[in-house]
């Protein structure tokens, strides 16, 4: 007995598996960048916006749930035993003593608000989860809080690539656009884990 046919990349079941594929790495990457991985889900994100930016945006607020769940998870941890938790922060790829000090500073003098700040100045979230619970921040504030500092730039950096694959996909078709966000990426972290490293 012959097989039935196989579905086509553009068939519903296999748009619908890509679709599943993509939400539960989007959660998935969420949880691991906000406890002990270095690498955004804005990296995900984008990619996912470039060829559809309803699907990126569903993945945007599962990555943050992702976000929130790790985010919970290394505040309870930090409020436990916090040397235990910033060693082990400590020991993540780029992230130097001074940034820690920094976003516990940030902390102290702004509150909630630093963790929205610090989302789009290049500080880890996972610092301001341990330090968040060293300084007295409440995790239900601090959960608050990490809605839009999450949300926000995750949606802003999707809109700007389907944007911008709009013009680059019309003009040079689909690889060369992952190619654009390849480099691009590419350079943001090659300059970001330089200063880090110095």
């Amino acid at each position: 007995m012959s097989p039935g046919p196989r579905a086509s990349p553009g068939s519903a079941p296999a748009l619908r598996r890509t679709g599943i594929a993509l939400a539960a790495a989007c959660l998935a990457w969420g949880f691991a960048e906000s406890t002990l991985f270095f690498v955004i889900p804005d990296v995900l994100l984008t990619l996912a916006a470039t060829r559809n930016l309803r699907r990126a945006l569903f993945g945007c607020v599962l990555a943050v749930a992702g976000a929130l769940a790790g985010g919970a998870l290394m505040y309870t941890w930090s409020a436990r035993d916090h040397a235990a938790a910033a060693a082990a922060v400590d020991a993540v790829p780029f992230v130097p003593a001074r940034m820690v000090a920094r976003v516990h500073e940030h902390l102290v003098q702004q509150g909630g608000w630093a963790v929205v700040v610090g989302a789009w100045i290049g500080r880890p979230y996972k610092l301001y989860a341990v330090e968040g619970a060293a300084v007295g921040m409440s995790l239900a504030a601090f959960l608050a809080t990490s809605v839009p500092a999450r949300l926000l730039r995750f949606v802003f950096l999707a809109v700007v690539a389907r944007l911008v694959a709009r013009v680059t996909i019309r003009r040079w078709g689909w690889r060369t656009t992952v190619t654009i966000w390849a480099v691009v990426w590419g350079i943001n972290y090659g300059l970001y884990w330089t200063a880090m490293s110095s």
